[in-house]
């Protein structure tokens, strides 16, 4: 493994996140001072951002242990630009199984930075599109059947991610089978959970929860047997098509 590209990419995200924290924290503190509007105190600020954090906190620490393995070092733009689970997995997903590379190699890294960094640019490219054309196409966005159609775009998204959990392909050199068993505790427990409780604002927790309890379950459905690592190539050649 060469550590120099991983120690490059490593410093060029950490001094991006620091550019990035500068211009999100920097930009309020300038409005603030030109327009003379800062807060009164700072026991102000964490009251009404305390329900905030509470909330928030949780979920962005589960998102940062589950999708940064995935992610690897385009982790660094996803979390800058934003859009994670809807857009910005997705294509790091896809494009590492098209080129048909690993997660956690040298080529599944470049291949999710390179899938992530251009949907960034076109993201934000659309955006500006908008943004400017937002006005004369307000009397087609408003259409009742466009409208219908916006409500079920995410559903489909993450039917068409759902779908993907079925495929036991593991990257370039592996075959899962069986792996769905590892979810079967942590699901039970999360339905148990929304049947005699109210779980709304406690997603983070949750996923916190169900993280190790997945990790675990596989885990020891791997040392059962009732999981196993196959090498991709025995598969292909077990397969009567494949001849």
């Amino acid at each position: 493994m060469d550590t120099k590209y991983f120690d490059r990419t490593h410093r060029f995200g950490r001094v991006g996140v620091v550019i990035g924290l500068a211009f999100m924290l920097g930009i309020p503190a300038v409005i603030s001072a030109v327009y003379h509007v800062w807060p009164q105190s700072l026991g102000t600020v964490f009251a009404v951002g305390g329900g905030l954090l509470a909330v928030f906190l949780p979920a962005n620490i589960s998102e940062v242990l589950s999708y940064t393995p995935i992610l690897g070092s385009s982790a660094y733009i996803t979390f800058l630009t934003g859009n994670v689970m809807n857009l910005k997995l997705p294509c790091a997903i896809n494009a590492m199984a098209l080129t048909e590379t690993s997660q956690g190699t040298e080529e599944g890294d470049t291949v999710a930075s390179l899938a992530v960094a251009a949907s960034s640019v076109i993201t934000t490219v659309i955006i500006a599109v908008g943004v400017l054309l937002l006005v004369p196409l307000q009397p087609i966005l408003t259409l009742p059947a466009v409208q219908t159609a916006t409500t079920y775009m995410l559903p489909a998204l993450f039917g068409s991610l759902f779908l993907g959990m079925f495929d036991n392909k593991c990257g370039s050199e592996y075959v899962a089978k069986g792996k769905l068993k590892c979810v079967i505790l942590p699901m039970a427990l999360v339905l148990a959970a929304n049947c005699f409780m109210s779980t709304a604002g406690m997603e983070g927790i949750l996923m916190l929860i169900a993280m190790p309890l997945i990790v675990l379950s596989a885990w020891v459905l791997y040392k059962t047997g009732q999981i196993k690592m196959i090498p991709l190539k025995e598969t292909q050649a077990a397969s009567p098509a494949e001849k």
